[in-house]
């Protein structure tokens, strides 16, 4: 009996680790300050509306404040998106572009678009390409994305990133960058 014991709790410590080392694998670091920030193509929200959403095109504008969130309706996404509405003004002000992004199919980022985003600003689809190449994979797995927040310049330059679990830092950090950029 002691024996099985033994054998079980070796297994439980070897899953364990396995499931820890592909979790900070997926969890990789997001994309360094300076870094050429990867082109897309993908599909968005706005007040409800479907759009097409192209990082280049939308870099002709100016820099674009690009967030990754987990999930649509969650807790601390909808504490993110209310704060990112309630700072549009001054992001537009600043010159610049906000989109939040999620593994979240169309239709509920929709929904989000309007109640959460308040028709502010737009959230598009995050998929497995994008996720890849920002670097902001939750967990091994999952289409899911951790909260990550880039700054990019027009010339598509990666100028700030802010990760962190808690969705307090990433408007007044991203927003203080963009208000510098304008400046410069």
């Amino acid at each position: 009996m002691k024996k099985w014991i033994v054998i079980l709790l070796t297994a439980a410590i070897a899953g364990g680790a396995v499931f820890v080392y592909y979790a900070r694998s997926a969890n990789a670091e997001p994309l360094e300050i300076g870094a050429t920030a990867p082109d897309f193509t993908t599909t968005g929200a706005l007040a409800g509306q479907e759009f097409q959403f192209s990082l280049a095109d939308k870099l002709k504008d100016g820099p674009v404040v690009l967030y990754f969130f987990p999930k649509v309706f969650t807790e601390g996404c909808t504490i993110e998106a209310n704060m990112f509405a309630e700072a549009t003004s001054e992001f537009n002000a600043a010159g610049a572009t906000v989109i939040g992004m999620s593994g979240d199919d169309i239709e509920g980022l929709k929904k989000f678009s309007v109640s959460e985003c308040r028709d502010k600003f737009a959230v598009a689809r995050a998929d497995e390409k994008i996720i890849e190449a920002y670097q902001v994979r939750m967990a091994p797995g999952l289409a899911m994305t951790n909260r990550t927040s880039y700054v990019i310049d027009e010339g598509g330059r990666i100028v700030f990133v802010h990760s962190a679990t808690k969705p307090q830092g990433h408007v007044s950090g991203t927003l203080a960058k963009v208000k510098a950029l304008s400046k410069s």
